[in-house]
């Protein structure tokens, strides 16, 4: 490090040289030095959004799709505080994004200052590595180990820099340094091996449960499907690391998911987990004796009990299993499950072609599908949007960002945008509803500014219809559930896009391949009926009580 540089520089450097190439957020007094820097800077560049929360989410978005150091910026107090839900984001999903904040003036600090916030504190709980610049010369140092602790424990670092740092000097050399670091990669012992192996043979009904860590699996994963017989379910994140049309998925578990999953693991004797910590035991079965591969060993175990524990990577792991484990030459427990998928495709199918208006919002998810190229990033927000994605959507070669661990509305939109900056090359869609559109709907016009052909289909159904089907599945009649909204389509094109409003099924279509072929980010809107419910795969007999007691509650309680 060439001495006389300033804090701004050493920090823009360091980010560099950590693969960062765009920074997002608001630019703000406290910043402001660090903003300059990167203005200069040819290697990396400002994305100025329109809700510090926008850049986080695109931030988390970028280090979820490919696994590498994404940043956003945001100044002191209000400016670091909105960038928090979408870094909870990317801790929640595990994925290594750094925050630049503002402070005020190292000499105001602890004096209740304008916009002063203990931005230690309030970062402590979203962070793996949380530390303000106390001194120019300890900022190559603590911008290394904030990147470095970023990428090797695979979650949020924060660094924050008082007013009258970033444009000090620095006056002596920094410790020298580099990206590398030393990644874990456990390896399963031989004995477990055999013992899971041993385990998979003697089962009957097996059935393999992959999550977002068997991503880059799919190949293994349908080489161990066949050679044991035994189907795959998909958790959420999960989805796309097999097709969805490979007749041995059934798709996802749990409520949003399909009845031929939840059929096979209640008849299931093996479950093989594979890089997932399913939160949802209720869908697990009870009896089943569980294999789980998985890399984080704090995971093995964390929801179950686990008969057999393969610490390490998915596809290395069931490399090492396809190895030991018997073929079988036939699985009438797969057969059956196959059958039961082609039922189930059937019904979804049927659901897809009604004509009937207002518009049902699975439309939408299989019109989509049906236009989008098969390599496209998809963008879900929360609530029943998510729904008809996971069920109605099949994937092929799709990539899929949600928020499947914080839940967190207004999530497509600014994934979207941080999808199309990583990945040019990429058709990119988001799927939301009118409430988690409308949260962020305000960085529509960063997609217009920085010409990111991003479509998004807006299901407008005019209320929050997670939070209605709820409330009449606990036996309440809806309450404080009715949106009033803007025609988005009219917003679009106000803001500079392509927009395009939809009240007949057989238009969506079109609609989407319009948007599509405008060259410009669009929405399109989807008058979509609000009486459409995103029915569980099987419905309790408690769930079916309370659902009947709550329209008899919105009938006649006053």
């Amino acid at each position: 490090m060439v001495l006389g540089k300033t804090v701004a520089d050493v920090v823009v450097e360091r980010l560099v040289k950590w693969g960062v190439r765009r920074v997002y957020g608001i630019p703000g007094d406290a910043i402001n030095t660090i903003m300059d820097t990167i203005r200069k800077s040819k290697e990396i560049e400002f994305v100025l959004v329109r809700h510090e929360e926008s850049g986080a989410f695109a931030a988390s978005a970028e280090a979820k799709l490919d696994g590498k150091l994404a940043a956003c910026v945001g100044t002191a107090g209000p400016g670091a505080i909105h960038l928090l839900n979408g870094l909870y984001e990317a801790k929640t999903s595990r994925v290594p994004v750094i925050a630049l904040t503002g402070q005020v003036d190292s000499d105001m600090i602890g004096t209740d200052y304008f916009q002063e916030i203990d931005l230690l504190r309030l970062y402590a709980d979203v962070s793996v590595y949380n530390q303000r610049i106390a001194s120019p010369d300890d900022a190559a140092v603590v911008i290394e180990t904030a990147c470095r602790n970023a990428v090797s424990r695979r979650g949020v670092s924060h660094v924050s820099f008082p007013l009258d740092i970033p444009r000090r000097k620095v006056s002596r050399t920094a410790p020298g340094s580099s990206v590398t670091y030393a990644p874990s990669f456990p390896v399963a012992p031989d004995a477990e091996i055999a013992r899971a192996a041993q385990l998979l043979d003697e089962g009957e009904n097996i059935v393999i449960l992959a999550g977002s860590g068997a991503m880059s699996s799919g190949d293994s994963l349908i080489s161990i499907s066949d050679k044991l017989g035994a189907p795959v379910c998909v958790t959420l994140p999960g989805k796309g690391c097999i097709p969805d049309n490979h007749p041995n998925c059934l798709g996802g578990l749990g409520l949003i998911g399909t009845r031929p999953s939840q059929d096979a693991m209640e008849k299931a004797d093996t479950v093989l987990l594979v890089g997932t910590s399913y939160p949802y035991t209720q869908f697990l079965p009870n009896h089943a004796r569980i294999i789980q591969i998985d890399i984080d060993p704090d995971q093995i175990g964390k929801r179950c009990r686990v008969d057999a524990a393969l610490l390490g990577d998915a596809d290395s792991s069931l490399r090492r299993l396809l190895q030991l484990v018997k073929e079988r030459k036939s699985s009438e427990f797969l057969e059956q499950c196959r059958r039961e998928m082609v039922q189930w495709n059937e019904k979804l199918d049927a659901e897809c072609s009604d004509d009937s208006r207002p518009i049902r919002p699975q439309i939408a998810a299989r019109a989509l599908q049906e236009e989008l190229p098969e390599d496209a990033i998809i963008c879900a927000d929360v609530g029943n949007v998510t729904v008809w994605i996971a069920r109605y959507f099949k994937s092929a070669r799709h990539r899929f960002i949600f928020s499947p661990w914080l839940g967190s509305m207004g999530v497509a939109l600014p994934s979207a945008i941080g999808a199309a900056f990583s990945h040019p090359q990429k058709t990119v869609a988001a799927f939301a509803g009118d409430g988690g559109f409308t949260m962020l709907m305000g960085d529509f016009n960063t997609a217009v500014k920085y010409s990111l052909p991003i479509i998004c289909v807006v299901i407008n159904n005019g209320i929050l219809g997670m939070i209605k089907f709820e409330q009449e599945v606990m036996g309440h009649p809806e309450f404080g559930i009715e949106l009033h909204n803007p025609n988005y389509a009219d917003y679009a094109t106000a803001c500079g896009g392509f927009g395009i409003r939809v009240t007949d099924p057989a238009e969506v279509r079109n609609a989407i391949r319009s948007a599509l072929t405008s060259g410009k980010p669009s929405i399109v809107e989807i008058m979509a009926d609000p009486r459409e419910r995103p029915m569980p795969p099987k419905i309790r007999s408690a769930q079916a009580f309370h659902y009947a007691t709550a329209l008899f509650r919105e009938k006649f309680d006053p």
